[in-house]
């Protein structure tokens, strides 16, 4: 009798995780590293779960279900400030968001309400990427927030 029980007791739990994990979904990823002339090499880590994907070419390129949603290349320290002053001073330019992280620095822009635009400086480094998008704002919010910068030393 407690060889039964001990067994029924068994097959419930492993139910119970089999549901419990079933929910689970795997986060895979992809990364590529550029050696930019600025003299830095750059890993960008994508996110690929749901459907995304990212090529290696130069503009590198972000799509989803083989739709192309956000093109990036590559951009020294002085012209991210270049555009830093031109989103703040531009007409038919709105500035969405201006952070900082231990990783990066960044702005979000609209421009004309068409083009959704990131200019990103990497800390430690005279490297930024410039990320644009003309799908739509929420369009570049998941492209960026899937990405990973890592300055290779």
């Amino acid at each position: 009798m407690n060889r039964k029980k001990f067994t029924a007791a068994c097959m419930m739990m492993i139910c119970f995780l089999l549901i419990g994990c079933s929910g689970v979904s795997a986060k895979t990823s992809i990364s590529y590293t550029f050696s930019v002339e600025t003299g830095d090499s750059v890993k960008i880590t994508l996110d690929t779960s749901d459907g995304y994907s990212m090529t290696s070419d130069l503009p590198f390129a972000i799509s989803k279900d083989d739709e192309t949603l956000s093109q990036g290349t590559f951009i020294t320290a002085d012209t991210y400030y270049m555009y830093v002053d031109a989103v703040n001073t531009q007409e038919n330019i709105e500035l969405l968001e201006s952070k900082s992280n231990n990783h990066v620095e960044y702005i979000f822009w609209c421009y004309s309400d068409t083009e959704y635009d990131y200019a990103i400086l990497l800390k430690d480094s005279n490297t930024g990427i410039l990320l644009g998008n003309n799908i739509s704002r929420e369009s570049a919010e998941e492209c960026f927030e899937r990405m990973q910068f890592t300055v290779i030393e």
